[in-house]
Order: C-alpha cells, then sequence, then structure tokens
C-alpha cells in the first residue's frame, strides 16, 4: 500500500488550512495599501495582526483534527490512547 492512501482526509484538511495561513500574509498585494483604516491604523498593520489571530484558530483546527485522527487510527488498531491517565492505585 502507497504512503499515499493512508493519508486520510483529515490531513488533508489540517494541510490546507495550514498552507493557506503561509501563503495569503505572503501575498504582498492583498495588504499593501493604507485604506481602510482601523482604530487609526493603516490597513497593512491591523491586517496583519489579524493573520496572527487567524493563524492561531487555524493551528488550533488542525492540531484538533489530527489529534481525532490519531486517536481513532491507535482505537482501530487496539493501541490505548497515551494521552489518558492510567487508572490503578496511586503510588
Amino acid at each position: 500500500m502507497s504512503k499515499l492512501a493512508e493519508v486520510r482526509p483529515a490531513h488533508w484538511i489540517a494541510g490546507a488550512l495550514l498552507a493557506i495561513t503561509v501563503a495569503v500574509p505572503l501575498l504582498v498585494t492583498t495588504y499593501a495599501r493604507e485604506e481602510p483604516y482601523l482604530w487609526g491604523f493603516p490597513f497593512f498593520y491591523w491586517y496583519q495582526l489579524l493573520w496572527v489571530f487567524i493563524a492561531a484558530g487555524t493551528v488550533s483546527i488542525a492540531f484538533r483534527l489530527i489529534i481525532r485522527e490519531e486517536r481513532k487510527r491507535r482505537a482501530a488498531q487496539g493501541l490505548s490512547d497515551p494521552d489518558k491517565k492510567k487508572e490503578g492505585p496511586a503510588a
């Protein structure tokens, strides 16, 4: 089986989110202007700051998608979830 066949849709979605988050701020033509102003700040500054928050959101979504997919994969293989605390007597 090829490695590409093992890639799940969650991985493609996470990759696309991260690629968009990186690529759009690199497109200078999207922010190379001063207007419109927001609270006295030129468009360039508040647009770049906006992408900081968008990037944080997309990275969080991508992380959750990958973690969920990893948990499903581990459960299908009969492996335990490493994030869950082990039950038993306290030492």
